[in-house]
């Protein structure tokens, strides 16, 4: 499975320009996109929201993507709750049907 590395340089990180890179490097159908973050020592909230729309990017193309970032980015990633890979969502067994008998004389629930 081949990783490809996305860097993060600058104090601010574009979104657009991010999401564009992302969707270069999967064109190239990668096994899985690592974002490098750790160049933002002081992240801000627009830097999570670009890491979280090519996250978001990644996965609508169907490569995985993780984040490797400083401790202050991590916080602020698990603060909104972007800091656990999203997982795919549990299997559970379909309700039962319940079934209902009226009779035609049952007064009417109110």
């Amino acid at each position: 499975m081949e990783i490809r590395i996305l860097a993060l340089e600058g104090p601010e990180v574009d979104p657009v320009e991010l999401c564009a890179r992302v969707r270069a490097i999967c064109r190239d159908g990668p096994g899985e996109v690592v974002c490098d973050a750790t160049a933002l020592t002081a992240p801000t909230l627009g830097a999570v929201n670009a890491v979280a729309r090519a996250a978001l990017t990644a996965r609508r193309l169907g490569v995985p993507f993780r984040v490797r970032a400083s401790p202050a980015l991590h916080a602020l990633l698990d603060l909104v709750g972007l800091g656990q890979p999203l997982r795919e969502p549990e299997q559970r067994e379909p309700p039962g049907r319940v079934q209902e008998g009226v009779e035609p004389d049952d007064p009417a629930v109110g």
